[in-house]
């Protein structure tokens, strides 16, 4: 394939969107777009269902009539531009499936190919070796003679991506590409996507349901919500808990920035039980299974930014602190003093404490001292309640 490479964005965008304004009639269902894509960049479009994304997708493709505004394809106007044209420069994928009869996987694959051949669709060598590379790196060249029709819907995807990819657009637009697909070939899928954005020079717009995906794979986010686009920038400027609470309409405490991950909330009550932690010891199940069982619990005494801390954060009814890399003060000793009195329990996830947060070994014995139980983990003392 003898396509440019280019390992930066290009100063000029590859589709740029000017006062846009979409929907399926006359009433927009979203305003007022301004967006650049720019080429060897992935750009996510990320929001609640409904918003709109894939109208979006659909009158930049072409599908759809814009109701207002400009879309500029490699610096011409799209809706001027021949339909022959357009599909050499830009490619499209949309959660629909085509209706085939008697079709291989390479036959659908194929298609990719058709702007650039004759009337009769015949594939010259350079088409075929073209397939065959999409194919491989799709890992779909095994399925090549299956009916397409009798696939798993997994492998339909991926083929469905390659026959997109076969065109050598300029600006590949995905609706949910990661759809159908398990974790493995999502990671393998969006892993394809941005090698060839970045050695090919294409500009990748997607939306995608799977905002940790999003987070990990796209340059740009661009979040649509309430028919206007609410926000957009850079991974570490949107993925943070207020832009996504907002966005989503969370509690700000369900996300987690520094894991990117949404929390289920946490157990509604009066702690019942406080948790020693620390390291990891208790993200690592402790915190989930008391959040399971919806057995509201305290935590500390824990360093901020340790990930117990920050997951603390979300799932615990409270939390006691430490400032990060300060051993375990008089202040926080009380604090959790406090605490231990008002739960029944105490679980200590850690075998041994270290110099930052030996005095928790303070609260075990102050748990003795009250004659409350002490248990190894979230498991032994949820087993001991009989739930």
């Amino acid at each position: 394939m003898t396509e440019p490479t280019r390992s930066t964005p290009a100063s000029r965008p590859a589709l740029a969107l000017r006062d846009v304004s979409v929907g399926h009639t006359e009433r927009p269902l979203i305003e007022h777009i301004d967006l650049a894509v720019f080429p060897g960049q992935v750009t996510a479009l990320i929001g609640p269902n409904g918003s709109g994304k894939t109208t979006l997708l659909k009158t930049i493709a072409g599908q759809l009539r814009p109701l207002s505004g400009s879309i500029e394809l490699c610096g011409e106007d799209l809706q001027a531009m021949q339909v022959s044209k357009t599909a050499r420069i830009m490619s499209a994928l949309f959660t629909g499936r085509p209706r085939t009869e008697l079709l291989t996987t390479k036959d659908i694959v194929d298609a990719g190919r058709y702007p650039y051949t004759g009337r009769l669709g015949t594939l010259s060598d350079d088409d075929e070796q073209v397939v065959r590379e999409v194919m491989e790196a799709t890992g779909t060249w095994v399925l090549r003679d299956r009916d397409f029709a009798h696939m798993s819907d997994g492998q339909r995807q991926r083929a469905l991506i390659a026959r997109a990819l076969c065109q050598q657009p300029r600006v590949l637009l995905l609706d949910e590409p990661t759809s159908y697909l398990d974790i493995r070939a999502q990671i393998d899928m969006l892993q394809l996507l941005r090698r060839y954005a970045r050695e090919r020079g294409i500009a990748v717009l997607a939306s995608l349901h799977e905002i940790e995906l999003a987070q990990k794979a796209a340059d740009r986010i661009v979040c649509i919500r309430d028919g206007r686009v609410l926000h957009q920038g850079e991974p570490s400027e949107i993925f943070t808990a207020p832009v996504i609470a907002d966005l989503y309409d969370l509690d700000r405490s369900s996300f987690i920035d520094a894991f990117g991950s949404v929390e289920l909330p946490r157990p509604e009550g009066r702690p019942r039980v406080f948790v020693i932690a620390g390291g990891g010891s208790g993200a690592a199940g402790c915190f989930r299974e008391l959040q399971q069982a919806g057995v509201p619990f305290s935590a500390g005494v824990l360093h901020g930014s340790d990930v117990d801390g920050l997951l603390a954060a979300s799932l615990a009814a409270t939390v006691i602190c430490e400032r990060d890399f300060e051993p375990i003060s008089d202040g926080a000793i009380e604090r959790a003093k406090q605490e231990v009195r008002g739960c029944g329990a105490l679980i200590c996830c850690l075998e041994r404490f270290g110099r930052m947060n030996e005095r928790n070994g303070e609260l075990v014995a102050y748990a003795h001292e009250l004659g409350l139980p002490v248990f190894p983990s979230a498991k032994a003392y949820l087993d001991s309640l009989d739930l």
